[in-house]
């Protein structure tokens, strides 16, 4: 019973992303204005070639240094939930 809730939870969040990702558009969203001012003014404004690593460093530099900083703190959280803890470490709820 417990294996037929599982499949049919999987069969249901699958289809529902199926149906989401079948009524997008390729390419969608269309470019913006904003698209065509990074390509025209990147190199100029950065001094860098690759137009992708100037947007990500140079004009989303603090979007970017926050997505590590979380990045960061949720692995840190994982290994200390998941470490092994020495034999004569005392457990808090025993």
């Amino acid at each position: 019973m417990k294996n037929l809730v599982i499949g049919a939870t999987v069969l249901i969040l699958s289809l529902g992303i199926l149906y989401a990702g079948v009524g997008l558009e390729f390419g969608a969203p269309p470019f913006t204005d904003m698209d065509d001012y990074f390509v025209s003014h990147g190199q100029e404004q950065t001094g860098g070639n690759n137009i992708v690593t100037d947007i990500v460093f140079d004009f989303r530099g603090f979007d970017t240094l926050g997505e590590a900083t979380v990045l960061f703190t949720a692995v840190l959280g994982a290994g200390l939930a998941f470490r092994k803890r020495r034999e004569d470490e005392d457990y808090e709820y025993e």
